[in-house]
């Protein structure tokens, strides 16, 4: 995790080394119920809404959320709140 602030805002960013978001997915990772190819089995869990709702509570809040990702790299989700 990783936290700093830019005048009027304060981030906060989740990075891991996992297996990363292939490039033509990340349009798609805040979008309810959907989920990549690769984790579509039911072993896998997950509905495929917990980003949306972080996304949806980010920008009630005033703020914005981001993803970078790279295959086998890994991926940084940040979110920013402006300040009060």
């Amino acid at each position: 995790m990783r936290a700093w602030s830019e005048p009027g805002q304060v981030w906060v960013a989740v990075i891991d080394t996992g297996t990363g978001i292939a490039p033509e997915d990340l349009p798609h990772v805040f979008e309810r119920f959907w989920r990549s190819g690769r984790s579509r089995s039911h072993v896998s869990g997950g509905t495929g809404i917990g980003l949306a709702i972080a996304r949806r509570l980010v920008e009630l809040q005033g703020g914005q959320i981001e993803v970078e990702s790279q295959l086998g790299q890994g991926s940084t989700f940040r979110f920013s709140l402006p300040m009060a």
